[in-house]
């Protein structure tokens, strides 16, 4: 072929993969980046890397050595005909800068080399917030949904006073790596735009430069400078997770958004990476880190390392958070809300449950957003509610395992008498939906009171931790993630509902185990609910072991009932001994689990002391540091105070730093890397 037939073949090409490009979405690394993506066809014919650079050079204006990256799939080369290819394109190619995404390919789920559509993120990431004028940390937190700004000081031990920080500086916040539409790592905040604001204010004044005016243009419908005031916006705040083909030794990463006069040099010196600028160029491939965001680890030492460190964190935080409520608490005039015992039924049974006039009181009720079966249905279901289907039973009733409309479902049968937990649970679980709560399909008022949930088929918490049924040990990455499950489940009814709900009985029984060890928080038959910040006096229900002492000498709840009954179920994690413990062979004595670790962490080296308590089954396969963070957490959990607890949103907060380093160490011990990198999706 001539040289001007082969150069028309490629006008060709570029014609038809220009024709075939589209933006997908705004610059997601900084403004450093857009990404467009086209579509492979059988008449692709690419002889040779240079031929395929060459092509999408021409077609979309861009120079080859801007185009080049490492190809190991294609039609000549190994691209797969049919699938769409992601190209990643530079903001600095001028031909395209008018229409909002310009173009280098750089980008592509071919390319093993460079990080492609994410599957799933991490728990923790951080971002180097740019301080500007007139801006400390009690306007930076909530932007970032960190309850408080006291929680960022442990990020920040230079910072003396985070309400005193200079222009210019950087002010460390933390918040979860997202997958975010399976497309890109991020977090997408929620931001109410004030009078006067615009996507550039936005950016550098509110967020401190974390997102981009194109990334708020892309996924807002306002114009850039006509944002409604009062009008919410999605931020979104690109991170990440780390490359584990870069190195496996990092696994908490910060977003930084360069200003001048950054460079290389000085952010790897601002970082410790001053002999390992090299590893900061591979961590990010095209970035001459001038402008734009790059990730940066947050260490320069071994992954194992870095999870002592935040676990130490941890520790700290929790201690601070103890004390700051201690401290806080005590400056003010103690405030409680009493209700009456009937007041607090009266508020269950009038909110969205309602009965009509029948010879029965509970024949009848209907219940919005809730399936109500006939008896004949469920009995028809359960084999007339026969043995070979129950799968459970407690102190308010026998629980069956049924299909119920091509659904897997387990069925609550409860007696006529256990009306006060029958109407509370069914209110809680009517209107609140949560991940980590228990799903409600439905109920039945028929000759007995039924309650129908979703179907959790591997158990309870406390079945796994007792090795009943044979139930292997659980690894101590699963503990810590169950224990993070089950506080956002509490978090919610907690933090998040009006009026607040109170679980009353949390216990490793109610912790529910998916499939995939996920946990659910289940059982809201003594649930109550009160107005924000206030408590009541009732009736003594629950379990002993879990009660915490102004609930069994007193009968107040509050949303503190919840949190003592947790530190418990986190000391029953570490141990898998039962919240009462035998402490002789001829069991007639007992100790409750939270006076036998505070006799532990009370002794002059806690750490060594507490590896006598940990659960023998989980052997050596554990980071004792984490452990003893855990511990740690629990004890702030379960102080005699209610007020000296922390609350479940600060407890969130606290075990997902801890399973952000408890993931690093687990990564760690495969010494397989394709499992290591399949199990982190990454």
């Amino acid at each position: 072929m001539t040289a001007k037939a082969k150069d028309a073949r490629r006008h060709e090409k570029s014609v038809a993969v220009l024709h075939r490009t589209k933006v997908l979405s705004s610059p997601s690394v900084g403004g450093r980046f857009s990404f467009v993506k086209f579509k492979i066809s059988s008449t692709d014919d690419f002889t040779s890397a240079d031929d395929f650079r060459d092509c999408v050079s021409r077609s979309l204006s861009l120079c080859p050595r801007e185009a080049a990256a490492q190809h190991r799939h294609g039609n000549s080369l190994g691209f797969p005909i049919g699938p769409v290819l992601l190209l990643q394109v530079h903001s600095e190619m001028a031909p395209f800068r008018s229409l909002g995404f310009i173009l280098i390919l750089a980008f592509a789920p071919f390319l093993p080399s460079l990080e492609s559509a994410c599957r799933s993120g991490c728990e923790l990431a951080l971002g180097a917030y740019y301080v500007t004028p007139n801006v400390n940390a009690s306007y930076i937190a909530p932007l970032f949904d960190i309850p408080g700004f006291n929680d960022l000081g442990p990020y920040n031990p230079s910072v003396r006073d985070l309400n005193s920080i200079l222009s210019g500086n950087r002010l460390h916040v933390f918040f979860s790596c997202d997958c975010i539409n399976g497309e890109f790592l991020g977090h997408n905040f929620s931001y109410q735009v004030v009078s006067g604001d615009t996507y550039t204010s936005i950016a550098s004044d509110v967020y401190g430069s974390l997102t981009t005016v194109a990334a708020l243009s892309h996924f807002n419908s306002f114009p850039e400078n006509n944002v409604q005031a009062g009008a919410n916006i999605n931020v979104i705040v690109n991170c990440s997770c780390g490359d584990k083909a870069v190195s496996s030794a990092y696994g908490l990463f910060e977003t930084y958004p360069i200003h001048p006069p950054d460079n290389l040099s000085s952010i790897a010196a601002a970082y410790n990476f001053t002999s390992q600028e090299a590893l900061l160029q591979n961590y990010n491939p095209g970035s001459n880190f001038t402008s734009g965001t790059v990730f940066i680890p947050t260490t320069g030492i071994s992954g194992g390392a870095i999870a002592g460190i935040i676990v130490a964190v941890i520790v700290a935080l929790l201690l601070g958070i103890c004390l700051y409520i201690y401290h806080r608490r005590r400056k003010k005039t103690k405030k409680a809300l009493f209700l009456s015992p009937t007041e607090a039924e009266a508020s269950i049974y009038s909110a969205g449950v309602t009965s009509r006039v029948d010879s029965s009181p509970f024949a009848g009720i209907t219940v919005d957003r809730s399936v109500e079966f006939s008896y004949e249905e469920l009995a028809s279901a359960t084999d007339d509610f026969g043995l070979t289907n129950k799968i459970g039973g407690g102190g308010f009733g026998i629980v069956y395992y049924a299909e119920l409309r091509g659904e897997k479902a387990a069925i609550k049968k409860m007696d006529m008498q256990a009306t006060n937990e029958f109407l509370a649970e069914l209110k809680v679980l009517t209107n609140v939906h949560h991940l980590n709560l228990v799903r409600l399909i439905g109920y039945c008022t028929e000759v007995s009171l039924f309650l129908v949930y979703e179907f959790i088929e591997n158990g309870n918490l406390s079945e796994h931790l007792r090795g009943l049924g044979s139930r292997e040990p659980l690894p101590w990455l699963t503990r810590v993630q169950i224990a993070l499950d089950s506080a956002r489940g509490l978090e919610y009814i907690h933090e998040h509902t009006v009026p607040v709900y109170i679980h009353r009985d949390i216990k490793s029984p109610n912790i529910l185990i998916n499939k995939n060890f996920r946990a659910k928080v289940a059982d809201f038959g003594l649930a109550k609910l009160t107005e924000v910040g206030a408590s009541l006096q009732t009736r003594l229900v629950g379990t002993f072991g879990y009660m915490p002492p102004e609930y069994a000498q007193y009968g107040e709840v509050s949303p503190k009932v919840d949190v003592y009954a947790f530190g418990v179920v986190l000391y029953e994690l570490i141990s898998a001994k039962d919240a009462i413990v035998k402490t002789d062979s001829s069991a007639t004595e007992s100790r409750g689990l939270v006076a036998l670790f505070d006799e532990t962490l009370g002794k002059p080296d806690p750490k060594e002391e507490l590896k006598k308590l940990v659960d023998p089954r989980l052997g050596q396969d554990y980071p004792l540091d984490s452990v003893l963070a855990m511990a740690w957490l629990a004890k702030c959990c379960t102080q005699e105070n209610p007020l000296q607890r922390p609350s479940m949103r600060q407890i969130v907060v606290s075990l997902m730093t801890l399973s952000s380093a408890t993931e690093d160490w687990d990564m760690g011990t495969f010494a397989n890397q394709s499992l290591v990198n399949l199990m982190s999706g990454r």
